[in-house]
């Protein structure tokens, strides 16, 4: 190990114990990590990335243990450690950053007390000096008011400042070696942002290595030096972030490359091809290639023998930096030379570009409102005489979707879009407003819905988990709405539920199965199924895809597809990824705190003239592209509270441009702003003239080409 080498593992074998033997989940890993570097681990779920982690500090559970292999962490052996030993080491120099801010936070002791808690036990510090010092970690990890922070409770910040929070516990002690597993996944696009160019500044800051470890790509390609795809437990790929993204050597990372909406990406004009197949589970993996099940360019050779990781020839690689592959034909395979097979089964492409008045209306929402009345704990509110607060979570909301068209609602948690969804299916009922669908006014109480418009009006929800009954059968959930409107006679459901799995890729054979016996993404497909049992009109869909792998992500994007072409359905579609947004939807509303702030064509949505928020959530985007440069805007403070919103344009207090105006944005806390038609169906909210807004730079360019959107 060189000086600088903070973590050097090798041909790490990590095992656990089963009833009648062991089974090897991690086998034969090998990486170094230095400092200051950012070591990106990425793969499909199941692929062992966590495990890793994990073994680094012991959490491997009662079962679970390193079986071969090294892990020396600044030229110490870890492994044979005792577990005291590996404690001390945990607290000191080696700390981790958990998806789920909570798993790391006491839920009953306030945020200061546990701060300094990691001070006065591992350095022996004072109480006053180890609180002293939490403030101004706090300060750098860019927490407000980090002396109010400290006496409050975890549940009563929100969860961008709860992983604030957490990364700030981790470097208290100005750790050698900060793991992070996931650490972003659950945070909106915009708090996303904040905590990446926090990593990066506290990369450089303490000069820590990072072991990080994500699904999403372009997070990785953010932040990381160097990556490491795993595949069934293996390493498969090594190499710098750019190598990776532009050079890809092994199928399954070109796999997952192809996966992920690219920059110009739309279903007009492009495809996401899936991986077929899935990950095997440890007991399941081939003797040879473990990927050559699903790689489309298996031979032979790849089932009898499995190849080694080898470092590319210079002729191969275009860095200077090493590259390793684990793969037969690593030399062969040219990524932009690849073909989709001929049995890939693929949703035929049309053009989705929405033109105003093509189709007819199918939803039409008026001035719509949804206020929840809050209940205050003052003597007067106890007899109902205190003042009458609401939450205003959709404030005055009005668009129309075509049919067979897919409207994307894109924004911050709390701005409101789920509660709309909920509102439009009937699970909230309308403060104010109008909703037409089909000639039906939805804003009725759900008692009045009739069996028809109930028929036509179906939601896939974000977690799959919370809709299925765990002890029915998949035939039987399917099912269902075909009994209960009376699609079809009960001697032909079977039958029909039957077809309806295969419409979305899965096969007869899951009719008996329990939700307990399906991965997520088949979970998801399911619900997709169920949702589209009686032919709906119109499928309101609420982050269908947000906890899906890149694969499973591309596989029910592709699905939803096929299946709005098939049926000409019509769409509301809710994501904070605006890329997938982008390349899924004809049509896109940005909301801010119950409002629509623009709403336009997808293609208007995404290049300049925007809305000043539009703006700052594309500079958050993480894109795939480690040469992609964006424009770093970021929006200071958290959502305004929905019970007193800011008087006037509701976003004026977070906005970067105000400025512009020529009164200082004064009018912005004073006046409503209007409505200003950009083309034909492109409006902004804002007061800043149009022509002003169409100054804009665009947020994002490559080395090639200055690209004014995502989509190209």
């Amino acid at each position: 190990m060189s000086s600088s080498t903070v973590l050097s593992v090798k041909n790490l074998a990590i095992a656990y114990k089963v009833r009648g033997g062991e089974i090897e989940a991690v086998q034969n890993v090998s990486f170094e990590l230095k400092e200051g570097e950012s070591f990106g681990l990425v793969g499909e779920s199941g692929c062992g990335k966590s495990t890793v982690a994990w073994s680094l500090v012991n959490f491997l559970g009662r079962n679970g243990y390193v079986k071969r292999g090294s892990i020396m962490f600044q030229g110490e052996e870890l492994t044979g450690r005792s577990p005291e030993e590996l404690r001390q080491m945990r607290g000191n120099r080696i700390t981790m950053v958990f998806q789920d801010p909570m798993q790391a936070l006491n839920p009953s002791m306030r945020l200061g007390d546990q701060l300094t808690e990691v001070l006065t036990v591992h350095q022996s510090m004072s109480e006053e000096a180890a609180r002293k010092r939490t403030l101004e970690m706090l300060e750098r990890v860019h927490m407000p008011d980090p002396a109010s922070v400290m006496r409050r409770y975890p549940h009563q910040i929100s969860g961008g400042q709860q992983q604030r929070v957490v990364i700030a516990m981790a470097l208290l002690n100005n750790p050698a070696l900060l793991i992070m597993d996931e650490p972003t996944t659950a945070l909106d696009v915009t708090v996303e942002a904040a905590v990446l160019d926090l990593i990066a500044e506290l990369r450089e800051t303490f000069n820590t290595a990072i072991l990080f470890i994500s699904h999403n790509l372009g997070v990785v390609a953010r932040v990381c030096n160097h990556v490491g795809v795993m595949y069934a437990g293996e390493m498969v790929e090594q190499a710098t972030v750019r190598e990776i993204f532009k050079n890809p050597r092994h199928p399954y990372t070109q796999g997952l490359i192809r996966c992920v909406p690219r920059l110009g990406a739309d279903k007009a004009s492009s495809m996401l091809y899936p991986i077929r197949g899935r990950v095997p589970p440890p007991n399941q993996r081939s003797s040879g290639c473990v990927f050559g099940p699903r790689c489309d360019y298996a031979q032979d050779r790849c089932v009898a023998e499995r190849p080694a990781l080898h470092t590319l020839s210079a002729d191969y690689s275009s860095s200077s930096a090493p590259h390793s592959v684990a793969c037969h034909f690593a030399e062969d395979i040219v990524f932009a030379d690849w073909q989709p097979p001929a049995d890939m089964e693929l949703p035929v492409q049309k053009n989705g570009a929405f033109t105003s008045g093509q189709e007819p209306i199918i939803l039409d929402v008026d001035a719509l409102k949804k206020y929840y009345d809050v209940q205050g704990n003052s003597f007067l509110d106890l007899f109902g005489l205190g003042e009458k607060r609401q939450v205003k979570a959709v404030d005055g909301i009005s668009f129309s979707v075509p049919r067979g068209m897919t409207l994307g609602i894109v924004g911050e948690s709390g701005c409101g879009k789920s509660t709309l969804v909920k509102t439009i299916i009937g699970l909230e009922s309308a403060t104010a407003g109008q909703a037409d669908f089909m000639g039906f006014d939805i804003t009725k109480d759900l008692n009045d819905r009739d069996a028809e418009l109930m028929e036509e009006l179906q939601m896939v929800f974000q977690n799959p988990d919370s809709t299925m009954n765990p002890s029915y059968t998949v035939g039987q959930q399917i099912g269902r709405p075909l009994l209960r409107f009376g699609k079809i006679p009960k001697e032909q459901v079977r039958a029909e539920v039957v077809k309806l799995l295969h419409s979305v890729r899965l096969g007869e054979n899951y009719y008996d199965r329990l939700p307990r016996q399906l991965s997520g993404g088949e979970k998801q497909r399911v619900g997709i199924a169920r949702a589209l049992a009686t032919r709906p009109d119109l499928v309101l869909c609420d982050e269908p895809v947000s906890a899906l792998d890149v694969s499973v992500q591309a596989a029910v994007l592709n699905l939803l597809l096929e299946v709005q072409q098939e049926y000409n359905s019509t769409l509301l579609f809710i994501a904070h990824d605006l890329s997938v947004v982008r390349f899924f939807s004809d049509y896109i509303a940005v909301m801010y705190l119950g409002e629509i702030v623009e709403i336009g064509p997808a293609a208007a949505i995404y290049a300049p003239p925007y809305h000043p928020y539009t703006e700052a959530l594309l500079s958050a985007v993480p894109i795939p592209d480690p040469d992609a440069e964006q424009k770093h805007i970021r929006l200071s403070g958290s959502v305004p509270s929905a019970i007193n919103p800011p008087s006037g344009c509701h976003f004026h207090t977070r906005c970067p441009r105000r400025h512009l105006l020529p009164d200082g944005g004064k009018i912005c806390a004073e006046q409503e702003p209007p409505w200003q038609q950009v083309t034909e169906g492109h409006r902004i909210y804002c007061h800043i003239p149009v022509e002003q807004l169409a100054e804009f730079e665009p947020v994002i360019t490559t080395a090639v080409a200055t690209i004014h959107s995502l989509g190209g």
